[in-house]
């Protein structure tokens, strides 16, 4: 588990930018990793590419850790850097393959932590001292020092997918009823009376005649307008929700044992 120190140095590098030493933009960080003995930070792992879907570590060695951290390695040896799984911790045969990448000179030793010690420390890094067997207490030490894994779990944000808008036509078919009017011949008949036997009685007795009456009806039109609908953006929300962490942790255990004297 991060101490304070670590605590205060992650938040402080969390997200900064990453320039190279010939002035490129690289990415940001987007983890710190630190040494397991000197609890200094040893390397980055920087988030680059296009939406920041490709990670790299990068050596905080010879870095100026400012506003943004400017690197002493070029921005090509970034990009060409291996690229190693980041899984919270870089194994000697990792590191030293880092190492070799960015021309960095180490020694055959190992620390205490497993990982290899430079055989320059960089600047502001104290000197990891020798690790004593396990175990076994310091000379001139009365007791024995009990220590045990602790848990540090953190996260790291990373793109999960790319969203864009798209507009495409789709054809929907609609059926709608319209009221409709049409006229109809109608045939009135009425018997001649003294009303109207006069009107009845003009004209000629016999003759031939014609009477026309024009019917209409409504036709239905159909018409398409485009008409504005809505706006459509798209925008991005936190959700927070929590996960279970699963790991296993060791720890010592210190037993007394004890032993009858001889002659007992």
């Amino acid at each position: 588990m991060a101490d304070d120190a670590q605590q205060d140095v992650m938040a402080r590098l969390d997200g900064s930018a990453v320039t190279s030493s010939d002035g490129q933009k690289v990415g940001k960080v987007a983890d710190i990793y630190f040494d397991e003995e000197t609890r200094q930070p040893e390397w980055a792992l920087v988030t680059t590419g296009l939406f920041g879907g490709r990670h790299s570590f990068v050596p905080l060695t010879n870095a100026e850790l400012g506003d943004e951290i400017r690197l002493g390695v070029t921005k090509d040896q970034v990009t060409g850097a291996p690229q190693l799984d980041d899984d919270g911790e870089l194994t000697q045969d990792e590191e030293l393959e880092l190492a070799r990448h960015y021309g960095m000179q180490y020694s055959e030793e190992r620390s205490g932590s497993g990982l290899p010690t430079s055989e320059g420390e960089a600047p502001g890094m104290e000197a990891a001292s020798e690790a004593a067997p396990t175990g076994a207490a310091p000379s001139g030490d009365d007791a024995m020092t009990r220590s045990e894994e602790e848990l540090r779990v953190g996260t790291v944000r990373r793109p999960k997918e790319l969203v864009r808008l798209r507009k495409r036509l789709v054809t929907e078919h609609v059926t709608q009823t319209v009221p409709v009017e049409r006229e109809e011949i109608v045939v009135e008949r009425e018997p001649i009376t003294e009303a109207n036997v006069d009107p009845a009685m003009k004209g000629p007795d016999l003759t031939e005649a014609e009477h026309e009456v024009v019917l209409s009806e409504d036709e239905v039109v159909v018409n398409k307008d485009v008409v504005p609908k809505e706006r459509v953006r798209l925008d991005s929300t936190t959700v927070e929700e929590e996960r279970q962490v699963e790991e296993t942790l060791t720890k010592e255990q210190i037993d007394v044992e004890r032993e009858d004297s001889p002659g007992r």
